[in-house]
């Protein structure tokens, strides 16, 4: 129906869905597209989305064939001299705005989250921008500073063996020597190193005294699949954050299944992930910037 109300949640869990099946074979995050990753950032803020919005754009750009990452509405191009062309198609990100809402007369106003859907457009698509230079740092550089990240979590981290994983009985991380990781097509061996580190990090975040994360109760059967995700989406983000690429993990096709079913039986499923892979991310950094301001 062409009144039809747009269901942002929908639209984007849609998206999501489609660029994962359509990379089933060969599954990685974030998506890529000319060599370039990195969060995507606003043009007039300058600052990287979060959340869902980070997918959505990645997603965008990996089927529109983007590279630059930089995305702004008609508006904010306009703002910095730059114009959109005629008849290119807008991606859409989602922000929440906070409303009063009252059930029955006499009772006290609820304050409910309600989602607003924003179309924005790809520097791809504009044109009065001239392009910025995107620099690449020295690996051993972009190592160092994975290095000084993960040592200022604190997190116990125990070397060998041959898997992955973080036991909440003692809360620590086991995971298999660097020198033990093979390289991809996209990643170098200590670029798989690093993004499963990370990986396993952001579980070491979920315990009650760290960002409380438990999907139980609504998710059931589902939670571990959801946990799983939140931690792909956590690593994705932060390997983009320090300028490494994600590894295609031995366990994807494992999960891409039950990927697939939380994301097709409920459309607020990856909002809910992106946002809690956002929040453990934003824990981990807040220990290195807390190194950095006690340092100054």
């Amino acid at each position: 129906m062409a009144n039809e109300r747009f269901d942002i949640h929908q639209h984007i869990t849609n998206q999501i869905i489609t660029a994962i099946e359509q990379g089933a074979g060969d599954f990685q995050l974030p998506w890529r597209q000319g060599g370039h990753v990195s969060r995507p950032t606003n043009i007039s803020s300058k600052r990287a989305y979060r959340g869902v919005n980070i997918l959505a754009l990645w997603a965008a750009s990996h089927a529109c064939g983007y590279s630059s990452g930089v995305w702004g509405t008609y508006r904010q191009w306009a703002e910095v001299g730059a114009q959109v062309r005629k008849g290119e198609k807008s991606s859409y990100v989602v922000f929440y705005k906070e409303l009063e809402f009252t059930q029955e007369e006499g009772t006290d106003p609820e304050t409910r989250l309600f989602a607003r859907a924003t179309p924005v457009f790809a520097a791809e698509q504009v044109d009065g921008l001239p392009p910025e230079p995107v620099s690449d740092r020295p690996e051993i550089e972009r190592i160092a500073t994975v290095e000084a990240f993960v040592a200022a979590t604190g997190a116990v981290i125990a070397y060998g063996g041959d898997r992955a994983y973080y036991r909440p009985s003692t809360d620590s991380i086991k995971i298999p020597s660097a020198s033990d990781f093979v390289g991809t097509a996209t990643s170098t061996p200590q670029e798989a190193y690093y993004s499963t580190l990370l990986h396993e990090l952001t579980h070491w975040t979920a315990p009650a005294h760290r960002c409380d994360r438990t999907f139980g109760k609504r998710f059931g059967d589902e939670a571990y699949a959801m946990e799983e995700l939140v931690a792909e989406l956590a690593a994705a983000f932060l390997c983009a954050d320090l300028g490494i690429t994600t590894a295609p993990r031995a366990d994807h096709a494992q999960y891409l299944a039950s990927w697939l079913d939380v994301l097709k039986a409920d459309k607020r499923a990856i909002f809910t992930a992106a946002s809690a892979a956002s929040k453990a991310a934003d824990y981990l950094a807040s220990f290195r910037d807390g190194a950095m301001d006690s340092a100054r």
